[in-house]
């Protein structure tokens, strides 16, 4: 069993410890994820367990020969050879071997009298060899390849011809096909479309070695570890079980902690509005310099930025017609042969969360572009609805930001007057925290404009957004606190997105795009898989409409009517199955306290009242039967 351990591990940038006597061991089997807030270290940490970065102290055992391979979020590029030929390179490993056992070969010809221990290690390295799965790798290659989402014509396309996205797909690519002992995978699925990252997930699932990785998509995480690794304050402190499991947790452990936090920001709070108001008066200066002693001995209580809830919710969406948007006969190309959307007919109805799927090249992005505006090179005809105001979001939207302005400023400078008051808040969600608050716009990365573009759309009076991979460059804490905001919007929002979670709890109804053909799902992204994996089961056939010719507009599995009735069916056996627990809950708690009652002596000792409680709970126990069938029979035609 291959394995590398890393024993009180320690580093400190300035005053600051970033490890304090970390220890970890990954070993053959290790599924784990690494977790902390935004700076706590753990790209710092995967690094030094690459090798890459020298620890201030600590210790680094590792089994011999074992191979460890790691990925970083970005900067990596290829030139200079086909794609085919770059990902051989990552056979490198077997490569060496079989040179080893050539020159062996050579050597056993030279001086056959000496023959038997070389014969040996010929054979230990043939086994070698084939165990890496050498004599398999062009197979492998494909494979690895196809799955992460290049095509077969990819395969003698230079490198250089690749974007900055897919160059790294090519990092990932061959960080897999070099079948290492241990896999460190700093944010894999950045550049991931869905399709990639459930065949990711897959590989992952059935990986013989270990792994460990940073990733902010819960889902892929849930799907793929079993354990959890969090760095905070420089402690590393392990969690067996999937990363849901780690956040109940550790929110368990912090429950008391939390309070006293909150506790101790009221105090602060308090502290602070009194030498605010009175610490220029003359009259009230030695209270206020008392008060002043009294915070700067407060110690803060640190909690980890991950776990804490913040909440925010938009300015009121103007009201808007029960018709959002109408496209008619949508055609667009962009070479004048291949119509990546091709007579695309679309209704959209106030209050829907329609997400927009398919594979990369599939028209996603610019069916979004159509809607907003933004793309007016195309046929067909747009109709928006009465009072419809749009507001679109996309990663171009960075270049946007620009200025001297600071991002607080910025965002006071267009927030809602109400909504003021809470705009550090607002920023703290969309991962702005402490002093960053106070950069100026122009010093910001890429992501930090991306985040700080997303914010201030979100802060208009619109009733219609339109967003393009929203959750790119936030945490799984501005995730949720986004997700929470945009399904208490009172408007409506059409959306593309590879987080497989985040598209799961928000989507209630799906669009699935193929090169000029495009299929409505009228229920929730979990709908659509289902329909998608039965269909391609051959458990469901397939309508009429896709054999013929209409296929090219929009065409859904089955007629629009009959979609929309499914729907409205699945939503009133939603609301039953909610309602249904919800009265079997109250009637469990009446019964138990019927129970309980039995137990008072003023009761169980008076024959008559024992007999009214006991018919009380025989009837409750009869209401109950009831209810749980009701509800067993609605969940089941819920499915």
């Amino acid at each position: 069993m291959a394995f590398v351990q890393f024993s009180k591990v320690s580093l400190s940038f300035g005053d600051k410890k970033i490890l304090d006597d970390v220890s970890v061991n990954l070993k053959t089997g290790t599924k784990a994820a690494l977790t902390g807030a935004n700076g706590a270290g753990k790209s710092t940490l995967i690094k030094i367990m690459a090798g890459l970065q020298e620890p201030d102290g600590g210790e680094r055992v590792a089994q011999k020969d074992a191979r460890i391979v790691y990925l970083p979020q970005s900067g990596l590029t290829h030139s200079g050879s086909t794609l085919i030929e770059e990902a051989d390179r990552a056979f490198e490993y077997g490569y060496k071997i079989q040179e080893e056992i050539d020159s062996i070969g050579e050597a056993l010809k030279s001086n056959p009298s000496n023959s038997a221990d070389l014969l040996e290690k010929h054979a230990a390295l043939l086994a070698k060899l084939e165990d890496s799965g050498w004599y398999r790798r062009d197979a492998f290659a494909e494979s690895v390849l196809l799955g992460l989402g290049f095509s077969r014509a990819d395969f003698t396309k230079m490198t250089d011809e690749f974007s900055g996205g897919w160059q790294m797909r090519i990092a990932l690519a061959k960080a897999l096909m070099q079948g290492p002992d241990i896999l460190l995978l700093d944010e894999p699925t950045n550049y991931l479309d869905i399709e990639a990252r459930d065949w990711l997930e897959s590989f992952l699932q059935n990986f013989k070695g270990g792994f460990l990785l940073v990733s902010h998509d819960r889902y892929f995480l849930d799907v793929t570890i079993n354990e959890v690794y969090e760095l905070f304050n420089g402690q590393l402190k392990r969690y067996p079980g999937n990363y849901s499991n780690y956040e109940k947790v550790r929110e368990s452990e912090l429950k008391t902690l939390l309070a006293e936090y909150q506790k101790q920001q009221e105090e602060i709070a308090h502290l602070q509005s009194f030498i605010d108001r009175f610490g220029y008066k003359a009259s009230k200066a030695v209270q206020a310099q008392s008060r002043q002693k009294m915070l700067d001995k407060i110690v803060p209580i640190e909690i980890p930025d991950s776990l804490k809830k913040i909440h925010f919710k938009f300015p009121p969406a103007p009201h808007s017609g029960q018709l959002v948007f109408r496209a008619n006969g949508v055609t667009k190309s962009y070479d004048g042969k291949t119509k990546v959307l091709d007579n695309l007919d679309l209704q959209i109805e106030n209050g829907e969360r329609l997400v927009v799927v398919g594979h990369n090249g599939a028209g996603k992005s610019t069916l979004l572009r159509i809607i907003a505006g933004v793309d007016k090179d195309f046929s067909g005809e747009l109709i928006p609805g009465s009072g419809v105001q749009i507001g679109y979001f996309s990663q171009d939207n960075a270049e946007t930001i620009k200025g001297t302005e600071s991002v607080l400023e910025s965002i006071e400078n267009i927030c809602p007057l109400e909504l003021v008051p809470k705009a550090r808040d607002m920023l703290g969600a969309f991962l702005f925290r402490g002093d960053d608050v106070f950069k100026s716009l122009d010093v910001l990365s890429g992501g930090e404009k991306s985040r700080v573009a997303l914010l201030r759309l979100l802060l208009k009076p619109i009733n219609f957004l339109i967003l393009d991979e929203p959750t790119n460059h936030l945490d799984m804490g501005s995730k949720d606190a986004l997700l929470e905001a945009l399904k208490d919007f009172g408007g409506t929002v059409v959306f593309v997105s590879h987080d497989r979670g985040f598209i799961q709890d928000l989507a209630t109804r799906v669009l699935e795009l193929k090169p000029g053909s495009a299929r409505n799902f009228l229920g929730g992204y979990e709908y659509y898989l289902e329909r998608v994996a039965s269909e391609a089961g051959g458990t469901v056939p397939a309508p009429a409409a896709q054999k013929s010719d209409a296929s090219q507009k929009s065409a859904a599995a089955i007629s629009w009517e009959e979609q929309k009735k499914a729907a409205n069916e699945r939503k009133r056996l939603e609301r039953l199955v909610e309602s249904l627990g919800a009265q079997i809950e109250e009637k469990e708690a009446a019964k138990k306290a019927l129970e309980e009652k039995m137990s008072d002596p003023a009761v169980y000792s008076n024959g008559a009242k024992a007999t009214e409680v006991q018919k009380q709970i025989a009837a409750a126990s009869a209401e109950l039967d009831a209810l749980t069938a009701q509800w067993e029979e609605a969940a089941e035609k819920l499915g």
